[in-house]
């Protein structure tokens, strides 16, 4: 008779001998990334063109993959973990993340109820709370694991709609006689909130932008005449999304302040903590977290500033059961894994199948403990402090913002005065296409700046100082 063995998978001595090649890959990586170009400065379609237009009809042996890695993927990237990454908030690969991604793979579990993965549920809610403690917030508060802060913002948000029109959930909201919900944040924030009220029907234009102040907060007398004025047109305010670390310059928001306009309104109050959350975690820093017991909801992501690898964001709800009422369903080919009085995650959001996400968490944090992740916040406030007075002593450059956490906005100003903006863009521009840097430029106040973000365990003072070194001698050819 024929053999009909299955195909299977690949013979264990094999994958062994695969995994230990990739081992050393992985450690060669790190080892020399420095030697690397920050980012290509290939035409869009150089790395397309050199891959096969149909897929394979054969398998190929791993050698030949990983070597096309070298060849065509690793020169085509803009190496995020580079230690000449300043871009964005840095970012925080660290080879004991890389270690709990590695260890998460092969388990492949889905986490979307307590019986289709106990420990992937029960090390979640432990990851979560260990987080928040280091954050000091009440116990009140529960949580759950997203992908980043946009996905937990609209979760949030959609809480805050149903708090404002019951039935939502149910109903909808077409033919129900509702008004207009407006929802407020500053100019400073991020695009996540007129994200999901695109998601959640209540329309990208119901997000009313408050100007901010001299240090890029929202102002507060601002927002409560908008309020007012919205309300007199017969609109409904329903929350209110504040910034602890904006994206451009990482300013905070006065919580407080708005937690006390939240509670007199009766309106949702969201605190996007995504990157400035966790400084909280150094005493120094704990003015950050002032008003927060007052929130409704809050989001921090750890892939930001607590070096978890992306993707990890996690989503706390004052009353986690008012996420869980809006969210739960059980279709019936799950109501076997469900257990009654466990927690299920699936019912605590949009998603369904679940990565187990926590493992990474769990072993970096473990890894560093409290101490070495504070030590390196610290660290990064310390650069941010250092590159603030290089630039200071440099009269072709000036601060464009206060310093903030790991960010600094600054400009060189040594151009014509029309020119400027364009000068500080052909800077960030000229630096990004050398390969020897990345750095990102915004807008503040209308003016185009440069914005350097730092997090990432490689950057070491010598390599901010040779990143001013670049930006001097390209300020100075134009």
């Amino acid at each position: 008779m024929k053999d009909r063995r299955s195909p299977g998978d690949t013979p264990p001595e094999e994958f062994r001998k695969q995994l230990h090649e990739l081992a050393d890959w992985i450690a060669d990586f790190r080892e020399n990334i420095e030697s690397l170009r920050v980012a290509p400065n290939e035409k869009p379609g150089a790395v397309r063109e050199q891959l096969p237009a149909q897929p394979p009809e054969k398998g190929e042996p791993f050698e030949k993959i990983l070597n096309d890695v070298d060849r065509l993927i690793v020169p085509g990237m803009v190496h995020w973990s580079h230690p000449m990454f300043l871009g964005y908030f840095g970012w925080t690969t660290t080879a004991p993340g890389i270690l709990g991604e590695i260890i998460t793979a092969p388990l492949n579990v889905n986490a979307m109820t307590w019986r289709t993965c106990p420990a992937a549920t029960e090390l979640e809610t432990v990851v979560i709370d260990w987080l928040r403690q280091w954050l000091g917030l009440p116990d009140e508060f529960g949580g759950v694991v997203y992908d980043t802060a946009s996905v937990g913002i609209m979760h949030a948000l959609a809480v805050a709609r149903e708090q404002a029109a019951p039935s939502t959930r149910k109903l909808g909201l077409t033919n129900r006689d509702l008004p207009r919900f407006r929802i407020y944040t500053s100019d400073q924030a991020h695009s996540a909130a007129e994200k999901s009220a695109i998601a959640l029907g209540i329309g990208e234009e119901n997000v009313r932008r408050v100007p901010s102040d001299n240090e890029f907060r929202m102002e507060i007398s601002t927002l409560r005449r908008m309020i007012a004025q919205d309300r007199q047109e017969a609109f409904q305010p329903i929350a209110v999304v504040a910034t602890v670390g904006t994206t451009s310059s990482a300013s905070v928001d006065p919580i407080p302040e708005i937690a006390k306009i939240c509670r007199e309104e009766k309106m949702w109050l969201h605190i996007d903590g995504a990157y400035g959350g966790a400084f909280t975690m150094m005493p120094e820093y704990k003015w950050v977290s002032r008003g927060w017991e007052m929130a409704d909801s809050i989001v921090v992501n750890p892939h930001k500033t607590l070096f978890v690898p992306l993707d990890f964001s996690v989503l706390y709800v004052r009353d986690l059961e008012r996420l869980r009422r809006v969210f739960t369903l059980v279709p019936e080919v799950l109501r076997g894994d469900t257990i009654e009085g466990e927690k299920n995650y699936m019912d605590y959001g949009i998603q369904l199948g679940r990565r187990f996400r926590a493992l990474k968490a769990w072993v970096i944090w473990r890894s560093l403990g409290r101490e070495g992740v504070v030590s390196r916040l610290r660290e990064q406030i310390r650069l941010a402090n250092l590159l603030a007075s290089w630039i200071k002593s440099d009269n072709r450059f000036e601060r464009a913002a206060p310093v903030s956490m790991g960010v600094v906005c600054f400009r060189f100003v040594r151009a014509d005065k029309d020119e400027i903006d364009r000068s500080n863009s052909e800077i960030v521009e000229r630096i990004n296409s050398s390969g020897r840097a990345y750095l990102t430029q915004t807008k503040l106040r209308g003016r185009t700046v440069m914005r350097i973000g730092l997090g990432n365990v490689l950057t070491t003072e010598e390599h901010l100082r040779k990143a001013w070194q670049i930006i001097q001698e390209t300020a100075s050819k134009l």
